[in-house]
């Protein structure tokens, strides 16, 4: 798969992972393992850039007597998986055509 398209891919698993509750690294990977395999640096990489373009907020909190911290996703967070939804539309009316040629033979 193509570099970009994954990272945005990834970008918008992580984001969906965090929209019903705020969640924290482990979590997060934990949640996401059914559907994709994610290693905990390419993790805390797509938190740090999710973070720096104003699509979650951090906060620490103690957890066992360790800080813990946790991720939030903010309303442009929202609204980029609502985007990928509207643009994923798209892609799919490509890979139909693509496949069409299959169907055919």
């Amino acid at each position: 798969m193509e570099a970009q398209l994954k990272r945005g891919l990834l970008d918008v698993c992580v984001l969906a992972a965090i929209k019903s509750e705020d969640s924290y690294g482990y979590k997060i990977i934990k949640d996401l393992k059914p559907y994709i395999e994610l290693s905990e640096s390419t993790l805390y990489t797509i938190l740090k850039r999710l973070e720096n373009a104003g699509m979650l907020t951090v906060r620490s909190a103690e957890h066992d007597g360790r800080l813990r911290k946790y991720y939030h996703i903010t309303q442009r967070g929202v609204r980029r998986i609502e985007e990928f939804k509207e643009e994923w539309k798209e892609v799919i009316s490509i890979y139909r055509f693509v496949n069409k040629e299959d169907e055919h033979e």
